[in-house]
């Protein structure tokens, strides 16, 4: 049966596309007119691989893997020995190969970027998310994305048990200082926004706990609180009674995660979710005789 993750990827046509145009472009950006180094191996032969973890990891990426030999050759085996959004120890096999051996080696690369890399994201988020439970926080990830892959960091992000802000420009309003600055005021803003995409949920940051009165006044969906203090945050939760949803954003840190929690926010944006992620280090075997 499978996981929650792997429904959740099915039910995303939209992700789905994502999968197939990033690694048509990662393909296409390695491999080029050819592979020349594979060229080296007989076309006929054929060989077994293992793919092995060499920390410990929460496994993400299976999608883009598939994919990349799919696109590749077809004709290639994979054999997931574990699943998406699984914590595995260092030295855990995470899948097999068998094919071209050709189409092995060329194919690595592509594969085990997208799994290292997306990996990596969900690993830092489920460290994040551990040290909030318990509170009803929710912590969202931002906009700071490898370009190009906004959707698969995204996916990563909710893999390691992190949730998702807006996915882009187009899905929500986040009126920030320098937006404010040229409409002329915070409730000027709101009010706008409201106008030109009615039901869009709007957010607006504030500085002060007095800006904070105007983005009640002003009826803001969601009020990010920027760089608050822990009692400007106490306070802010207090004094806002149900009005809005209220995040707390700004140079937060894995020790300052879980009191920001405790102030009781709603939501806790970290920009480092996805800017600050390490790669897990992963390799390929070649296992058993060629043939």
């Amino acid at each position: 049966m499978p996981n929650k993750t792997n429904m959740l990827f099915s039910d995303d046509p939209a992700l789905q596309q994502a999968v197939a145009q990033n690694v048509s472009t990662a393909l296409r950006e390695d491999v080029g007119d050819g592979d020349i180094t594979a060229r080296l191996i007989p076309a006929e032969t054929t060989a077994s691989a293992r793919i092995i973890c060499r920390e410990a990891t929460v496994v993400c990426g299976r999608p883009w893997v598939d994919e990349v030999f799919r696109q590749l050759d077809p004709a290639v085996q994979v054999e997931w020995q574990v699943e998406e959004g699984q914590y595995v120890e260092a030295e855990t096999v995470l899948f097999t190969l068998s094919g071209s051996a050709r189409s092995l080696l060329t194919g690595e690369r592509a594969a085990l970027n997208f799994l290292q890399s997306l990996s990596g994201t969900a690993t830092l988020c489920r460290q994040y998310a551990a040290k909030v439970e318990g509170t009803g926080v929710k912590l969202l990830d931002t906009r700071k994305t490898i370009p190009g892959l906004r959707l698969a960091q995204k996916y990563a992000v909710r893999t390691g048990g992190c949730h998702n802000h807006r996915i882009g420009l187009f899905d929500a309003f986040l009126i920030k200082e320098n937006h404010i600055s040229a409409c002329g005021g915070i409730s000027e803003a709101i009010q706008t926004a409201h106008e030109i995409a009615p039901g869009k949920p709007v957010e607006v940051e504030v500085e002060s706990l007095e800006e904070l009165q105007q983005a009640f006044q002003a009826q803001a969906d969601i009020i990010m609180l920027d760089n608050f203090s822990l009692e400007d945050l106490s306070r802010a939760v207090a004094i806002n009674e149900g009005r809005a949803k209220l995040e707390a954003s700004g140079g937060i840190t894995s020790k300052t995660l879980r009191p920001i929690a405790e102030t009781g926010v709603d939501y806790i944006s970290i920009g480092a979710l996805t800017k600050d992620c390490r790669a897990i280090d992963l390799s390929m075997r070649f296992t058993g005789n060629f043939n």
